[in-house]
């Protein structure tokens, strides 16, 4: 057994039916690689050992979510933009229920 696959049969047994895949679809009309790519950056940082996967998908029509496996945890159109803070609280809540944030969280 790998390595790799080693490490994914822990994260099975450790969530079972859980997903740890994020996904950020964002605008490229609108321009907003950048933002998904920085927010992106700030969740792989905050849960490098948490997730399997972080996606960046390009989308139109001013779109701008975050999804945890199937389900939208941002919407811009129903929030406006996200503070990392709160995705990353978000996303917390739904991969790593026990993790602290440090200090983003004062």
């Amino acid at each position: 057994m790998t390595d790799v696959q080693r490490v994914e049969i822990e994260l099975a047994e450790d969530s079972p039916g859980a997903s740890r895949r994020v996904e950020i679809e964002y605008c490229t009309q609108c321009r907003w690689l950048p933002r998904a790519a920085w927010l992106a950056q700030e969740l792989l940082t905050t849960f490098e050992a948490e997730l399997t996967e972080l996606a960046l998908k390009p989308g139109t029509g001013g779109v701008f979510v975050v999804r945890v496996g199937d389900e939208v945890v941002w919407d811009r159109r129903e929030q406006g933009f996200p503070e990392p803070t709160a995705v990353k609280r978000a996303v917390r809540d739904r991969v790593a229920p026990g993790k602290t944030l440090g200090h983003s969280e004062r």
